[in-house]
């Protein structure tokens, strides 16, 4: 059986001057054929000859095979350069003659020509082999990663109720979780995250924090310098709303309390009067 959108090793049933036709057999039973076009077919080849080939469909929407390589195959993840963008979506060069399409109503985010996106190869309702950004079920679940281990993951879909869906390696499942996705995210930002859980179904728990004690440092820091940006002189105090601590150094309360603590340990700060003072 011929296969939409797989790599397979048909048969040279037919030369022909525009090309080879491939099949599973040599023979009358012989019902399904595709078109190698001449520029493909390998010197020397002669009916009988088995060929590697991938197929997909042309312009005119009939399958067709090629001898190149292209970039990913039906059901599987890769990173692909926007060539174009047009009406009805965008275009990916995965290295064959014809772009690969990527509906707009697939995209979870709007992409722009020149730049690289994380999609899954899959057959539409017509089909006609397309890209898609939602990729959450092509993603793998058995990583070789445990707790502890620093890994990097491109952001491919960011959720309101559940955080940032993250694909580390481009191919396994991983989410930042709500609580901890403190900061601005964009789909397709590359992160260096570290793994705080393996879910029994293997899906990773990510955190782009650092250890608990490094990561305070580095809130403490982040606030310092928000302080010296106010002249010295934090307008609020550690009681102050968690929207406008999110909106003034992009972490959370109970973060921002961490680092005020520590500034206070170590007398770089005060707090009077509902502010806080740099010493």
């Amino acid at each position: 059986m011929i296969q939409l959108g797989r790599k397979q090793e048909l048969t040279v049933v037919k030369l022909v001057d525009f090309g080879v036709y491939l099949g599973e057999k040599i023979g009358a039973g012989e019902k399904e054929r595709v078109l190698l076009p001449k520029k493909q077919v390998p010197e020397g080849t002669g009916e009988g000859d088995v060929l590697t080939v991938f197929i997909y469909k042309d312009s005119s929407d009939r399958l067709i095979a090629t001898t190149r390589e292209p970039a990913a195959e039906l059901g599987h993840l890769a990173v692909l350069k926007v060539a174009a963008v047009g009406k009805i979506g965008a275009f990916l060069d995965w290295g064959l003659e014809k772009d690969l399409f990527l509906p707009f109503k697939e995209q979870t985010k709007r992409v722009h020509e020149g730049e690289e996106c994380l999609v899954a190869l899959y057959a539409d309702k017509s089909d006609r082999l397309c890209a898609t950004m939602k990729v959450y079920h092509y993603l793998k679940k058995n990583s070789p990663y445990i707790i502890g281990d620093e890994v990097t993951g491109r952001v491919y879909e960011i959720s309101d109720n559940f955080g940032v869906f993250v694909a580390v390696d481009n191919q396994y499942s991983g989410l930042i979780p709500k609580r901890e996705a403190q900061g601005e995210y964009k789909v397709g930002d590359v992160l260096s995250c570290r793994v705080t859980n393996v879910k029994e179904d293997g899906k990773l728990d990510l955190s782009t924090k650092q250890k608990a004690y490094i990561q305070i440092d580095e809130d403490a820091k982040n606030v310092l310098q928000v302080i010296e940006e106010f002249a010295g002189v934090l307008p609020f105090d550690d009681k102050a709303a968690p929207e406008v601590i999110q909106r003034e150094f992009g972490l959370s309360k109970n973060a921002f309390k961490r680092a005020v603590g520590h500034l206070l340990k170590e007398k770089r700060v005060k707090i009077e009067g509902g502010r806080i003072y740099k010493l």
